[in-house]
């Protein structure tokens, strides 16, 4: 039971992170669409274990993700990739910070960074990681995309 709940959660969590997500039943149906076939309640009661919250935007966010979509919201001016390579142009002086929030959210496509002044360079493993990751990105800087 364990192994099939930590399961769900990593596709709750690959889910939330690369959709928009905003009601229960979306999760539910994304969820059925890989494969879990679960409840309404038993999503609820995963995101009260796994901490996810809404954005002002109503998009779900991951609580580790939570302080990296406040540092990318407010600081981040533009996102760029090529490859497996994702630049994030941001404020002069907070690409540290940013470099810092992107290393702590743990994200799995992510192998690091390297932050100037104002420019981040995140290193993904493959260009589809890449790709996730701009989206990611470009979804916490801008919720409604």
């Amino acid at each position: 039971m364990a192994k099939k709940r930590n399961g769900r959660q990593d596709a709750i969590r690959d889910i939330v992170r690369n959709k928009n997500i905003r009601t229960q039943r979306m999760l539910v149906d994304e969820l059925k669409a890989c494969g879990y076939d679960c409840t309404q309640a038993t999503v609820s009661r995963d995101i009260a274990d796994m901490g996810l919250r809404k954005l002002p935007e109503g998009v779900y966010v991951l609580a580790e993700d939570l302080h990296l979509q406040r540092m990318v919201s407010e600081l981040v001016i533009e996102v760029l990739r090529t490859e497996n390579l994702v630049l994030i142009k941001a404020q002069p002086g907070t690409a540290s910070g940013i470099a810092a929030a992107v290393d702590a959210a743990e994200l799995p496509d992510v192998l690091g960074s390297l932050a100037g002044n104002d420019t981040i360079l995140v290193i993904a493993r493959t260009a589809e990681d890449g790709e996730r990751l701009e989206a990611l990105i470009s979804k916490l800087c801008n919720p409604h995309r």
